[in-house]
């Protein structure tokens, strides 16, 4: 299994419409390629003050390949969309990860 993961600082000012598009629209859109085999979005609860909330997405692949594919075919779109939205309001960074 392979985990995408993506960990972002949201303000607290676009916390609530973030945590929304998230929900409703982002995870529902890229679950809808068909390629992950699941996706979860976690609040890190483990906090320090950094005038935000911080929270990990993960999106779980069976195979290297499977994850390359959503990365050649959706990933830049998706990103894309976030950032019109959300730009100076989040900083975010990826992990790729394997299940030993």
């Amino acid at each position: 299994m392979i985990i995408y993961n993506i960990t972002v600082n949201i303000s607290y000012d676009a916390e609530k419409d973030w945590l929304h598009y998230m929900k409703t629209i982002h995870i529902p859109q890229i679950q809808a390629t068909g390629v992950p085999l699941e996706c979860k979005l976690f609040r890190l609860l483990t906090e320090i003050e950094n005038e935000g909330s911080t929270y990990t997405n993960q999106f779980t692949f069976r195979t290297m390949e499977d994850f390359l594919a959503y990365q050649t075919h959706h990933q830049s779109r998706f990103q894309e969309q976030h950032h019109e939205l959300f730009n100076g309001q989040y900083v975010s960074f990826r992990t790729l990860l394997e299940e030993a």
